[in-house]
């Protein structure tokens, strides 16, 4: 897998609104942002924060696009997107947008969200 792919699997991942599959992209130790400012550091704060979405937004689309690579090695890589989501939360049609920043880093073979920002549109 390559940083082009983790995007991709990290996408359909999410899509499945399904925490198994997001898990095994996620680092021990990551850092997660909302563009609420909540933070969730470590995979069990990261894993609560995710299922609780999961559980609170129905019918879930996200997307990621324009990806800017500030930086991408063999163990490192650092991105910049748009992104955006809609979904049905306590029976009203709900979104957002922004911008994201995320760091992914290459570890036992496999590469690994280890923080994401998110801030929203103004």
């Amino acid at each position: 897998m390559n940083p082009e792919q983790f995007i991709g699997d990290y996408k359909t991942a999410l899509a499945s609104q399904n925490w198994e599959r997001v898990e095994p992209l996620i680092h021990a130790n990551a850092c997660v942002t909302f563009s609420t400012g909540s933070v969730h550091k470590g995979i069990e704060a990261i894993k609560t924060a995710y299922e609780r979405n999961f559980a609170l937004i129905k019918n879930e689309e996200y997307v990621m696009a324009d990806v800017h690579w500030l930086v991408k090695n063999q163990s490192i890589a650092v991105y910049m997107f748009n992104y955006s989501w809609k979904g049905i939360i306590n029976g009203q049609l709900a979104g957002g947008k922004g911008r994201g920043t995320a760091v992914i880093v290459f570890e036992n073979g496999s590469w690994k969200l280890m923080a994401e920002q998110l801030t929203a549109a103004t």
